[in-house]
């Protein structure tokens, strides 16, 4: 086995984090896509049309988090950015969710608890080294 291989196998604990991180806010989205489009289907009230796009953009945006736990989970460089932005989309989300009086608080806290933890791993050192991505005024090699 060559040290290439044996450097593509070993991930950092962060990287898998973040990865199980971005993995379980696809799920998220994907699953609420899913149910809103189970409803809007076996409910006949309301307006289809709405409940059915509503769905459709849920599912869609589940896929770029998907899409980014796998490139962490591969340490592929491209993946941090999709995974980033992902978070910082999350954080004013959670926040509506915290002003709600209803039983989207315990979401809202545990969506904002992800996103603030996919950020630090996303921006630690050892990510960033497993991801081949140099820090500004590093030496290229």
């Amino acid at each position: 086995m060559s040290s290439s291989s044996t450097e593509q196998t070993s991930r950092p604990t962060r990287l898998a984090a973040a990865a199980a991180v971005a993995g379980i806010e696809a799920l998220g989205l994907l699953a609420g896509g899913v149910y809103m489009l189970v409803k809007a289907l076996t409910d006949g009230s309301g307006d289809l049309t709405g409940a059915l796009t509503g769905a459709v953009t849920l599912v869609a945006l589940g896929l770029i988090p998907l899409a980014a736990a796998r490139g962490l989970w591969l340490r592929r460089s491209w993946s941090r950015g999709p995974a980033v932005i992902t978070q910082i989309l999350a954080l004013p989300v959670a926040w509506q969710m915290l002003q709600a009086n209803s039983a989207m608080i315990p979401a809202g806290v545990v969506l904002g608890v992800l996103a603030v933890t996919g950020l630090v791993l996303l921006v630690n050192p050892a990510t960033t080294e497993a991801l081949g991505i140099r820090r500004p005024g590093q030496d290229s090699l």
